[in-house]
Order: structure tokens, then C-alpha cells, then sequence
């Protein structure tokens, strides 16, 4: 399920549609949000080297950790980032985001056409500009396009107001040059307005669920903690994509985090808990079976307008039979006299319709109302 995250954001949206966006959404519980944008940073980035994305660069905006430990990331799965790439460029916000420093404590040199510093994070338009331009200089003014990747949106959001953030990721979804973006978000830290908004502004949701359960009073503060320690770091995966029309789809699927990063894997049977089939029902007020008992009296009750017989047989018209069975039926025409008529007419056929009663409708071949006593 991350391989279909990342192959949307590999291949990119259809021409004249906009870019599709991804939200990671961690949890203090599940604060892995990072692992999983870092799992994407690295797939992407060997796509590229290797030819095989749509976009032909990466544009990495950094709050929350230092361009240099990207930097060692990626050399750490094999992808060297050195002074002369020509596919990736990193925009500085961690350093200086409030432009307190005069010089550039980046570790790189302050003409670097790697990395750029970005020292004042409250100006959304400048960053804007500055995420385009760092775009361009690796696929030029045509038609190439590169992908996005913002490690959090958190910082983001201490310095700009939800309105400003969400219009600054709607801009890149459509620009005509972006191919792909996404974004993780911790949602303990904002209200449920900014997450919504942030979700609104995706096509994609991806979202961390811890394994162990929360304390509900039931276990002890000891239990609770041993529980907690011992899984740490194992949960479900779960995403939900937005497709065509309106139609949703979601998928899961378990991740374990350990010092080589995250991994993810198929939900295994044995931790799938199959709810028995009363459970399946929806929660109402009332019983929607009856009882043995609730049925019997059901059976007793007389519903209004119903015959009830008065010592006589009850006859209720089906449809198919007329009430005046003496009258229609006593002189049926029989097999030979038919044929006798239709021979002697000399036409080559002939059907015969025999109205039930001669108040009836034309076209009409019961009387919803017969079974009443009106």
C-alpha cells in the first residue's frame, strides 16, 4: 500500500488536472511521520536517478530537521548528493526561520546552488517563489516537471495562519510544473479545522495507528507502560485515496520502525479480528428480530378493514379468478368447438379474453383493495 503512495506520486496526475497531494498524519501515540516521508523521499529520489519517474527533479523543503542529515540519509541508502547534482535541491527552513543569524550555519557554502536558505518562514509568497525557481533551475522553463516534498508543516503552521498554508500547497498543486507533493502533520498539535483543511487540500490521507491500546482504566499505570514499551514502533497503516467522482478507497497494512527505517507488510491473519455477525448490525434502540413470543402475538392482532369471516368461508380475489365462478365458467367453450369456430371463420387465428367482471378496468387485472372489508 506505501508502493501505490509512491507510485502516484512517481507518475504524477493526467495532463490539466492538478498534482496529486499527499497528507502523513502522526500521532504523539504514532510519531512516525517522518520515517514515512523519508521512506518516500528515498524511493523518489532512485526513481529519478534511474529514469523512471515523470518528474525529473526533487524539491526538498526542510522545518524540522537539517539539510545535512537528508543529506546522509539518501547517502546511507546509496543516492549520493553532492555540490554538482542536477536533480535535487533543498530549501533551507530550519536553519534561520525568523532570520536571527547574519551568516548561513548550513555547513555549505553560501553560494551554493544546493541549498538555499529561506530566512523568513512567515513570507509564504517569497517561499512560493523561491520552491518554483529551485524547480526550474533543475528542469528548466518547458514542459519537465518535479515533485515537492515538505518534511512538516508543523513549523509552518507556528509562523502562518491555516488559510496562507493551505493556499500555499494549493498553488503548488496547480502549478503546471509540479508533478507531485506531500507533507506529514502531527494532528495532537492543531485543532480539527487545520487538519480538516489539510485533508480537503490532499488526495491522498495516510495515517499512523499505534498497536498498543490506549490506558481506559482498566489496566494499571505499570501494565499500561510495559504494554507501551513493547510495542512501540509496530501499528497499522492506513490510506485512504481519493478517486474519480467521489469515490473513496481505503487501505491498510501493518509497519514496524527500526534503526534501518520503516517497513511495511500485509496484515497478517492472525491479528485480524473477525467481529461475529450480531456485532455487524447497526447500533439502534430496538430489536430488529422478534421473539418466539413477540411473534405469536403479532399473529393474533386484527388489523383493521381485515374480513373476518362471520361464520362464512373467506374468498379473497387473487387476480387470476373471478369471484362469479358460476357464471363465467359454466359454459366453457371446449378444445373442438373453438377450433370449429376458428376454421369456419376462416381466419388464420383469433384471440379470445374474458374480462372477471364486467365492472372492471380495462386494463386492469386485480383490485389492490379486495382484501378489505370496506
Amino acid at each position: 500500500m506505501a508502493d501505490s503512495i509512491f507510485r502516484k506520486l512517481r507518475d504524477g496526475g493526467e495532463e490539466g488536472e492538478l498534482s496529486p497531494a499527499l497528507t502523513i498524519e502522526e500521532t504523539v501515540a504514532s510519531p512516525f511521520g517522518l520515517d514515512v516521508s523519508n521512506y518516500l523521499l528515498s524511493n523518489l529520489s532512485s526513481s529519478i536517478l534511474a529514469g523512471k519517474s515523470k518528474s525529473q527533479g526533487l524539491v526538498l523543503v526542510t522545518f524540522s530537521r537539517s539539510p545535512s542529515f537528508y543529506i546522509q540519509f539518501l547517502k546511507q541508502k546509496g543516492i549520493v548528493v553532492s555540490e554538482s547534482s542536477k536533480w535535487i535541491r533543498i530549501l533551507d527552513c530550519y536553519t534561520d526561520p525568523l532570520g536571527w543569524f547574519d551568516q548561513s550555519s548550513s555547513g555549505w557554502n553560501e553560494g551554493s546552488s544546493l541549498i538555499k536558505l529561506h530566512k523568513c518562514v512567515s513570507d509564504l509568497k517569497r517561499m512560493f517563489s523561491l520552491i518554483i525557481e529551485a524547480g526550474r533551475e533543475l528542469v528548466g522553463n518547458g514542459k519537465m516537471r518535479f515533485c515537492v516534498a515538505i518534511d512538516s508543516v508543523n513549523e509552518l503552521l507556528r509562523h502562518s495562519s491555516m488559510t496562507l498554508v493551505s493556499g500555499l500547497l494549493t498553488d503548488l498543486r496547480s502549478h503546471a510544473q509540479v508533478s507531485g507533493l506531500f507533507w506529514s502533520l502531527n494532528t495532537d498539535l492543531h485543532q480539527e479545522k487545520v487538519t480538516n483543511a489539510l485533508e480537503y487540500v490532499s488526495t491522498m490521507k495516510a495515517n499512523l495507528e499505534p498497536l498498543c491500546p490506549t490506558s481506559d482504566g482498566k489496566k494499571n499505570a505499570l501494565e499500561s507502560l510495559f504494554s507501551v514499551h513493547q510495542d512501540f514502533g509496530k501499528g497499522r497503516f492506513h490510506v485512504r485515496f481519493k478517486l474519480r467522482k467521489g469515490r473513496v478507497r481505503v487501505m491498510s497494512e501493518e509497519y514496524h520502525v527500526d534503526q534501518t527505517g520503516i517497513n511495511f507488510s500485509p496484515i497478517s491473519s492472525a491479528d485480524t479480528v473477525i467481529a461475529p455477525a450480531k456485532s455487524l448490525l447497526p447500533k439502534v434502540l430496538f430489536n430488529l428480530q422478534l421473539s418466539e413470543k413477540e411473534r405469536v402475538e403479532k399473529e393474533k392482532v386484527v388489523l383493521p378493514f381485515e374480513h373476518q369471516g362471520n361464520g362464512k368461508s373467506i374468498d379473497i380475489y387473487d387476480g387470476r379468478r373471478s369471484l362469479l365462478d358460476g357464471k363465467i365458467e359454466a359454459a366453457p367453450l371446449s378444445s373442438g368447438e373453438l377450433q370449429t369456430d376458428v376454421a369456419s371463420s376462416g381466419k388464420g387465428g383469433e384471440i379470445i379474453y374474458f374480462r372477471d367482471s364486467d365492472d372492471e378496468n380495462p386494463d386492469s387485472d386485480e383490485d389492490p383493495d379486495d382484501d378489505l372489508d370496506i
